[in-house]
């Protein structure tokens, strides 16, 4: 069977996952993301091949999910940062590239009452679902929704 391609996307100040506010977003790294996933997944990890990118550019991150069309990619992870909250132009790309995409957050952006626009989702409606809260193990329950999902589809 041919792995399965997943773009884990991150955008603005997502580049430093694990030392960037620890308190919020916890002292786990991109680079534990294939351990968690190893053992989450099991042997089904090894269907998977993950490829990461980051940037703080609006324009950029556009860019990526266009290639990932381009490319075939069978999902994308992605964390957009304060971009989910703010960036129609992301909204519109995840909107066209027919790309399933989950949504991850690596904090509950619910529980953030003291700033109600990290509340809301411009991208959500055009992703196949949203992951919120758990951290680092977010983007690892998120993988695994892509491939169930990907899976399902292809029945």
């Amino acid at each position: 069977m041919a792995k399965k391609k997943i773009l884990v996307l991150n955008g603005p100040n997502l580049g430093h996952i694990g030392k960037r506010q620890p308190e919020v977003y916890g002292s786990e790294t991109m680079e534990d993301l294939g351990k968690i996933l190893d053992g989450l997944m099991g042997e089904k990890a090894s269907e998977i091949e993950l490829e990461y990118y980051q940037s703080n550019s609006e324009g950029a991150l556009i860019d990526r999910l266009e290639k990932a069309r381009e490319d075939k990619v069978s999902g994308v992870a992605f964390n957009a940062g304060a971009y989910t909250h703010t960036s129609l132009a992301i909204a519109d790309c995840l909107a066209w590239i027919g790309v399933p995409c989950v949504e991850v957050h690596i904090s509950n952006i619910w529980a953030r009452t003291d700033q109600p626009l990290r509340q809301q989702s411009l991208m959500g409606a055009s992703c196949i679902g949203v992951i919120a809260g758990f951290g680092i193990m977010s983007y690892a329950m998120a993988v695994q929704a892509l491939l169930d999902h990907i899976s399902s589809q292809e029945e």
